[in-house]
């Protein structure tokens, strides 16, 4: 049934399934869409938690990307695009949250976003969220393109600097959902300063000893950019190290992981793993004292066929 008439705008011709009345959030959030010139289609409760969501149809004008996100990828933009103009119809709506009136964020269709104002879209079709924290977890859900290492540890340090103001009294153990592991914490702050850093070589050891930090999300940062310190600075050892073989001759992609199997202190035999700081303070010992007389690309070129199907 339409929700009652309002004083100061016309009379709603929305859609409400099921047919009981919207909360009051929901209905207010209504109000200020048509208030922000979009325009409310329907008001629904979602199949699964039964959670109430708006699908609306949005001014272009007024939606962005969430400031926590990874960037657009120009070349996924560009080849959507040409499918959009091919179909002459934008068919997938896309996940928005409003933290404020007149603004919309969305943390799930931004390169839908992208194509439609680079097409000229006037109205985006949007189903909009009334409760905004829960973009945070929307990221999660993000499969328009598939994340790497870099796009989803930028995306999560993003997120994380986003709730240190939001909610300093949390920790990161409350958000694991939303961040998914603890390395992309890491690793997005190395990819602020350094986008070309190898995080994919330094993953297998992250992996396995960066954990959660138990305390609020302010002082987290701050250990955190301890542990990326660290990190950096087996980085700038292991660069040194593959100059060092680059004068013998030996240039190969896989180099970096080469080098780092063979100077991680943690073993798969080992069942106590050292500490976060125990580890790359050794690792970085045994990058400073790595012999690359006894190297040859043979041996590089063989280790990275045998670790080909894992992924690495």
């Amino acid at each position: 049934m339409p929700p009652p008439a309002r004083s100061n705008l016309a009379v709603a011709t929305w859609t409400t399934f099921p047919d009981k009345e919207p909360p009051r959030n929901v209905r207010a959030l209504a109000e200020q869409i048509e208030r922000d010139r979009g325009h409310v289609l329907a008001v629904f409760q979602e199949p699964i938690g039964d959670h109430w969501h708006l699908f609306c149809l949005l001014p272009m004008d007024r939606v962005e990307p969430t400031p926590y996100q990874r960037d657009l990828s120009p070349t996924h933009v560009k080849r959507l695009q040409e499918v959009v103009r091919k179909l002459d119809r934008f068919v997938d709506p896309i996940v928005v949250v409003s933290p404020k009136p007149g603004q919309y964020w969305t943390p799930n269709g931004n390169h839908r976003r992208a194509v439609l104002e680079k097409l000229r879209g006037k109205f985006v079709s949007a189903v909009v969220i009334p409760e905004p924290a829960v973009a945070y977890q929307i990221l999660a859900l993000n499969t328009e393109k598939a994340h790497n290492v870099k796009e989803k540890s930028l995306e999560v340090i993003r997120m994380y600097r986003a709730l240190v103001t939001e909610t300093p009294r949390a920790t990161e153990e409350g958000y694991a959902f939303q961040f998914e592991s603890p390395h992309f914490i890491t690793l997005g702050l190395l990819y602020e300063q350094n986008r070309r850093f190898a995080g994919g070589a330094f993953t297998p050891i992250l992996r396995r000893v960066d954990k959660f930090l138990k305390a609020a999300l302010p002082n987290a940062l701050e250990e955190r950019e301890e542990r990326a310190d660290l990190v950096r600075k087996a980085d700038e050892l292991l660069s040194g190290v593959v100059a060092r073989l680059k004068t013998r001759g030996i240039r190969h992609p896989f180099v970096k992981n080469y080098v780092l199997a063979r100077t991680t202190p943690l073993t798969r035999a080992r069942k106590t793993l050292p500490s976060f700081d125990v580890t790359f303070k050794k690792l970085s010992e045994n990058l400073e004292h790595f012999d690359v007389a006894g190297i040859r690309y043979e041996d590089v070129a063989r280790s990275a066929i045998m670790v080909a199907p894992g992924g690495g």
